[in-house]
């Protein structure tokens, strides 16, 4: 079996410190401690936290799942299945610390322009999927037209963002799931 390297048990190791703690508040002897790494190893990988913190969005980014939107069923199952999926992901992850997104969507003014930008892109390029799905679903007359895609998905992504973010407060999932619903019934044509 592989040996995990320094630099990706502190990727690891960091972004539960950066979901549980916020950037603010995450160290780096906070995050050295939890990868078992010294903390002069930190800066052998990233010149600062805001670079790791950005490193950390790209990744997560790049692991979110969009296979449930590329199906032959129909849109709006296609589009549940997918936030349902998102749901889960945070569930996973802890319901209370809520979606790494959005964890760093409201530290964005101290992580840094390089963080925000890429929570900006990973929010857009997800946005840009789902869009594209609502349009498949507006031409089968399954989704209205009353409102262009890319504003229809802007509303979905930030309605399980704000759902998320509640559930953090509450600890529960559960209103989250139920809020996907209304949301996709709003979408029906």
């Amino acid at each position: 079996m592989p040996q995990v390297s320094v630099k990706d048990r502190l990727l690891e190791h960091a972004e539960d410190i950066f979901r549980r703690k916020g950037f603010h508040a995450a160290s780096v002897q906070d995050i050295t401690n939890a990868a078992g790494a010294p903390k002069g190893s930190f800066y052998n990988h990233f010149d600062s936290k805001q670079q790791l913190a950005a490193e950390i969005v790209h990744r997560y980014a790049q692991a979110t799942d969009f296979s449930a939107l590329h199906t032959d069923r129909p849109a709006l199952q296609r589009l549940g299945g997918h936030l349902t999926g998102q749901l889960e992901r945070v569930r996973e992850t802890g319901v209370q610390f809520g979606c790494l997104l959005g964890t760093f969507a409201g530290d964005s003014t101290i992580a840094g322009e390089e963080v925000r930008r890429n929570v900006q892109a990973a929010l857009s390029t997800w946005a840009d999927q789902i869009s594209r799905t609502i349009e498949e679903g507006q031409a089968a007359g399954e989704i209205t037209t009353r409102r262009p895609a890319a504003v229809l998905a802007a509303f979905l992504v930030d309605v399980l963002e704000g759902a998320l973010l509640r559930a953090k407060l509450r600890g529960d999932h559960a209103a989250a799931a139920e809020e996907i619903g209304i949301a996709l019934d709003a979408l029906r044509a």
